[in-house]
């Protein structure tokens, strides 16, 4: 069974004291830590383990500039035989389609039988482009995935809903999936791991090779631009509420109208 799975590099942001840029549309990423996206890193994973299970290889597709090649490289230790770099830095502020269809003019013709995407990206967190792939390449998909059974031709999948709910759907082969984290527990990749596949082959490409102008991409492609970021204000501290649920509750129910909400 052979497998894409899609990747992002991110910014490592829970412990880091972010700036925005003069222009106020992104955060300084200069000096913070890139890594491979949390969801994605459990797509990677769940491929590896199908194609342990079945046969197959992976390949993974990623979208930005040459220092992204570090993902690809994290991948490809954790299984993966294949990588595709979109070398093209013109993607930059590209909204969720834009992205996807990057990523569609790059896999479209590859011979796969499952296409993996994370459900969703810790910067911009548009968990549309994995379904708006599906979209582009006319296949059935199913988003939020946390388990997958794979038998003749079809798949069993679970999928993660409200309220501690999972929903069982049956899915024909080939189709695209977004996965979720908890799924499976991603493998730990090692310095010595990176370092044997420092010599495998990623193959580039960019938008022209790709057939994309550079009125398709970036923000002139986009439908959906971000106008302004800023940093939350710093508050004056929480307080804490204390007393039984009802009290808890009467307590929170005043606050919300002495503060003119309700």
């Amino acid at each position: 069974m052979n497998i894409v799975v899609c990747v992002r590099q991110v910014p490592e942001v829970a412990d880091a004291e972010l700036e925005i840029d003069k222009e106020g549309t992104e955060i300084l990423k200069e000096d913070l830590v890139m890594d491979i996206n949390e969801w994605d890193n459990y797509a990677v994973e769940e491929a590896v383990r199908i194609k342990e299970a079945h046969g197959g290889k992976v390949t993974v597709v990623t979208l930005g500039d040459e220092d992204c090649e570090d993902v690809l490289r994290t991948a490809l230790a954790m299984g993966a035989e294949e990588a595709i770099l979109i070398n093209e830095e013109g993607f930059e502020l590209s909204d969720a389609a834009g992205i996807a269809q990057g990523l569609y003019r790059a896999i479209r013709d590859l011979p796969f039988d499952l296409l993996l995407t994370g459900a969703q990206c810790s910067d911009d967190g548009w968990a549309q482009v994995g379904l708006i792939l599906a979209e582009y390449l006319g296949l059935p998909y199913a988003s939020l995935v946390v388990g997958i059974e794979i038998s003749e031709g079809k798949m069993i999948v679970q999928r993660e809903l409200e309220s501690n709910t999972v929903e069982k759907v049956e899915i024909p082969i080939p189709a695209a999936l977004t996965i979720q984290t908890g799924i499976n527990n991603p493998r730990y990749v090692s310095i010595m791991g990176i370092q044997k596949v420092r010599k495998t082959e990623i193959k580039e490409t960019n938008s022209g090779e790709l057939g994309l102008s550079e009125e398709e991409i970036g923000l002139k492609g986009s439908s959906v631009a971000s106008q302004k970021l800023s940093l939350p204000p710093v508050g004056e501290g929480a307080e804490i509420l204390t007393g039984s649920l009802s009290e808890i509750c009467e307590k929170t129910t005043q606050i919300i109208r002495d503060k003119g909400v309700i």
